[in-house]
């Protein structure tokens, strides 16, 4: 029997509530396919900085790195000042772990409502590959003359010519693996003509590699409306750190909200981390109305990264075939308690 150590970060708000559901899934793929997992669970998050002061050390950055695979719940906690937990937890991860893929796959299921007019499941099914350790999110910058009028904030984008490849590279991998046709760069090449000059001419070197592969450009303020008006024209998408951030909550829209949107932080060599990528919504903590598909999808992409593709796919159609059963994807209005959803998706894999 195969066994698989899992890290376990429940976090803040409504994070144990919704990973306490995609555990529960967790458990009926595994007896229902034939492996193990072992869980440890870590209380990195906001309760704990605020009774210690303790945010994340080196130390347990090292446990983390023993892992193959971190499901996350949710980071952020209204009592501790925004930038604290997600700068000293998420962001510390990303790079110490080298997660320099942020995955996220943007799919509109049947039953779930898109606020595009005349759109369905057939024009939104696209994966949008972030890069995860650079850019402007690297922290180089600094302050000159900070808190008088002659203030000036600087606040540099770092791109280098291994963290650009791995990250292109990656993304045509993923086409061809996923059997999906085309792979489209955005970014911004008529103004940042220096770090877009470097994606181009290494997206179209590696682009070479994979004929069978359609190589596209498209600046991100026009992805943006496409997105709106033709979302049937992405398959992948490979972009900066930035732009990432930015289109995938639009992706997370178009899709139905956050309450289905999930994401992977991604090490291929090395320990990966798995969430919804919604906040913590602390005002619905413990109250059993918090939408825990996102969550649940987070455990698919977790399954399909430690190799059991088989257990993935049916947790995807137990999920597909639960949405059909929900009346709403928003907090409060699904028609089913939290609970009850992730029960829902449990017996669909255990009668499968």
């Amino acid at each position: 029997m195969k066994v698989y150590d899992i890290a376990v970060i429940p976090g803040d708000g409504t994070g144990p509530d919704v990973v306490a559901e995609g555990i529960k899934v967790l458990n009926a793929a595994s007896e229902k396919f034939g492996f193990e997992l072992n869980y440890t669970q870590f209380d990195f998050g906001g309760e704990r900085y605020l009774k210690t002061g303790k945010i994340l050390d080196d130390s347990e950055v090292e446990e983390l790195r023993k892992f193959k695979a971190i499901f996350l719940g949710a980071i952020g906690h209204p009592d501790v000042k925004p930038g604290v937990l997600e700068k000293g937890i998420l962001l510390k991860l990303r790079f110490a772990l080298d997660q320099y893929i942020n995955l996220r796959p943007v799919k509109l299921y049947e039953g779930i409502e898109t606020p595009i007019k005349n759109k369905g499941p057939k024009d939104i099914d696209f994966v949008v590959v972030r890069e995860n350790t650079e850019g402007l999110y690297a922290g180089a910058g600094g302050f000159l003359k900070q808190g008088t009028p002659d203030e000036v904030a600087i606040q540099e984008s770092i791109n280098t010519r291994k963290g650009v490849e791995r990250c292109i590279r990656y993304s045509f991998e993923y086409a061809k693996l996923k059997g999906r046709k085309k792979v489209t760069l955005v970014g911004k090449t008529n103004v940042l003509t220096f770090a877009f000059d470097l994606w181009k001419r290494t997206f179209d070197e590696v682009a070479k590699e994979y004929p069978n592969i359609t190589a596209d450009y498209a600046h991100v303020d026009a992805t943006t409306m496409w997105f709106v008006k033709n979302p049937e024209w992405f398959d992948v998408l490979v972009t900066d750190n930035m732009f990432g951030d930015i289109i995938t909550d639009l992706g997370a829209m178009i899709q139905g909200g956050m309450g289905v949107a999930a994401g992977g932080n991604i090490n291929p060599e090395g320990s990966s981390m798995f969430e919804p990528i919604g906040g913590s919504a602390p005002k619905y903590t413990g109250m059993g109305v918090i939408n825990p598909i996102a969550a649940i999808m987070a455990t698919q992409m977790l399954l399909d990264y430690i190799g059991e593709k088989e257990a993935a796919s049916l947790v995807e159609k137990a999920v597909m075939d639960t949405i059909l059963k929900m009346e709403s994807m928003n907090a409060g209005k699904m028609g089913y308690s939290t609970n009850e959803i992730g029960n829902l998706v449990k017996t669909y894999i255990e009668k499968a």
